[in-house]
């Protein structure tokens, strides 16, 4: 059932639009990320839910109840940002304390509250510490746990990770996600980093200049992308130009290789040229099983990215990159070899933008 609905977001400033049309439910409990490069409408969105910015038209209902008319301290719902934003002057438990005290909690009741929030961050220990005594990533769980004690309806997190180091990223951003499913709170995240909304979201908005260019599952969204934009975005993806032989049968060419795809493309012309995506993890060179697809090529480069080779070979006017495992026992192809490609038909998607 829809807990925050969106219904024909728009946000412009002066003459520039840059939040168009925007629709989208989100479940009760669910966990949506908002993903996109810089400028793309995403924290835009997250700030009007906040109430921190007005719509130019269309509404916000949280729980039923239109937010329109609501400021943001009369929204129930809790922000932390990318910057941490604890007040310097005060102490962990006094940061935690905030919000109940500016709720007019009673004293019992606050120190229980806090009290409570430092265990699930696992802080206890650091109650009497102030910001500049912690590190980044503790300072970050701090933030947190001020913005869940107040018990908001939505937890908004505005690319909360992006100014710690990738270790503690990681461990961060999975600490978040066990907290929201063990409090079951409405949550929307914002992140430019695919890899930390694949790993942690229920559902995925891809954004791209200030429209959602496709909303789905962390597996929709990376193996099913419906937009160039999307296919381009999302991982590291092959983008194969080919052309039409047999609508009828699927059939294609890539570089004068023919082959057949999955999808249908009935509806397209001989001689027309089509955009296909292929992952690189996709593609092996070993022989696949019986019925696989093949592309033969030389391989131009070859690159070493720790425990994966990824190596690229030119098919006619494409150059197509496949990933294998690092190991000692394996020599990856050489420049100028000739090569042959095997995978299933069924992973060369036809981008239909």
């Amino acid at each position: 059932m829809a807990f925050l609905t969106l219904t024909n977001i728009q946000k412009s400033f002066g003459p520039v639009k840059v939040v168009h049309d925007f629709d989208m439910t989100i479940d009760k409990g669910e966990f949506v990320s908002f993903l996109g490069p810089s400028g793309c409408g995403k924290t835009t969105i997250l700030r009007m839910i906040a109430g921190f910015e007005v719509p130019t038209g269309g509404s916000i209902v949280i729980d039923n109840r239109d937010q329109g008319n609501l400021k943001p301290n009369q929204r129930n719902i809790g922000m932390v940002f990318q910057a941490y934003a604890l007040f310097p002057n005060m102490n962990v438990h006094q940061n935690v304390a905030f919000g109940l005290k500016v709720a007019g909690k009673r004293k019992a009741e606050i120190d229980a509250r806090v009290k409570e929030m430092l265990s699930l961050i696992k802080l206890e220990h650091l109650a009497d510490r102030y910001p500049y005594q912690m590190s980044g990533g503790q300072q970050q769980r701090v933030a947190l746990a001020r913005a869940l004690a107040p018990m908001p309806q939505v937890l908004l997190l505005d690319e909360p990770l992006s100014a710690l180091d990738a270790k503690i990223r990681v461990s961060l951003r999975e600490e978040i996600r066990l907290i929201q499913q063990k409090l079951g709170i409405t949550t929307v995240f914002v992140t430019h980093d695919q890899e930390e909304a694949l790993s942690i979201s229920d559902r995925i908005v891809v954004m791209n200049a200030g429209r959602a260019d496709q909303i789905g599952t962390p597996f929709e969204i990376y193996n099913k992308p419906t937009t160039r934009f999307v296919a381009s975005f999302v991982g590291t993806l092959n983008i194969i130009e080919a052309k039409v032989v047999d609508p009828a049968t699927s059939r294609i060419a890539i570089g004068g290789q023919q082959l057949a795809l999955k999808e249908p493309i009935a509806s397209m012309k001989a001689s027309e040229v089509i955009s296909l995506a292929l992952r690189p993890e996709a593609v092996t060179i070993a022989e696949g099983a019986k019925g696989d697809t093949e592309l033969t090529g030389e391989v131009i480069a070859t690159n070493f990215l720790g425990s994966v080779i990824r190596t690229r070979i030119r098919v006619g006017e494409n150059v197509v990159s496949f990933d294998m495992f690092n190991s000692p026992g394996i020599r990856p192809p050489a420049i100028g070899e000739t090569i042959t490609l095997h995978f299933a038909a069924s992973d060369l998607l036809v981008i239909r933008d």
